[in-house]
């Protein structure tokens, strides 16, 4: 989409009707500003807009990508602009979950259209008397279970695709392992 000059765009300003009488007759001073117009139209209409430019519902595709740029989003082009407007908007709040599995699993859903478990030794040690050494090592790698959603929009190639994405989300000093399953797993099964 261009926001550029728009043919018939009516100005919602005419400049024609602003100019002081002695012009009003003037057929001169009429086209003039009605070239005027044509130019302008397009911008009032912008700005008459503006606030729906902002909001990553109403946004035109070209300017969804620079919101995306604002909030730190990493788009791809690939994905369906319904799925692109829902990764903008929700990614501020995404970051105040970032590095929890819920926020993994969330991702998982809404980039790769999958459902997830994320498996993860957890867990803190605490002792009642200071100096004290924890107990046994933290836990160092998370196993995580994706199988798809036949509802999504997007859908998973390969392991890749999925192992990409936890690379990016998953925090640094965790390892992990993607199993891919056929469907959800089994209640009780661990």
């Amino acid at each position: 989409m261009s926001r550029a000059a728009l043919t018939e765009l009516p100005s919602r300003h005419p400049l024609g009707r602003m100019l002081p009488a002695m012009y009003a007759a003037d057929d001169f001073a009429q086209r003039f500003t009605t070239g005027l117009d044509t130019v302008l139209a397009s911008i009032f209409a912008t700005l008459d807009n503006l606030a729906a430019y902002f909001d990553p519902r109403l946004a035109p595709e070209d300017f969804l990508s620079w919101l995306a740029g604002w909030v730190a989003a990493d788009l791809d082009p690939a994905w369906p602009l319904p799925l692109r407007r829902a990764v903008v908007a929700g990614a501020v709040e995404s970051y105040r979950r970032q590095g929890t599995a819920g926020h993994l699993v969330e991702w998982l859903r809404l980039c790769l259209g999958v459902h997830a478990q994320v498996h993860d030794g957890g867990g803190a040690t605490w002792s009642r008397s200071p100096g004290t050494e924890p107990t046994g090592p933290p836990a160092s790698q998370i196993v995580v279970r994706v199988w798809p959603d036949e509802s999504a929009e997007v859908r998973v190639d390969s392991v890749e695709q999925v192992e990409a994405l936890v690379a990016a989300i998953c925090p640094a000093h965790l390892t992990f392992v993607v199993e891919m399953l056929p469907g959800p797993p089994e209640q009780g099964g661990g």
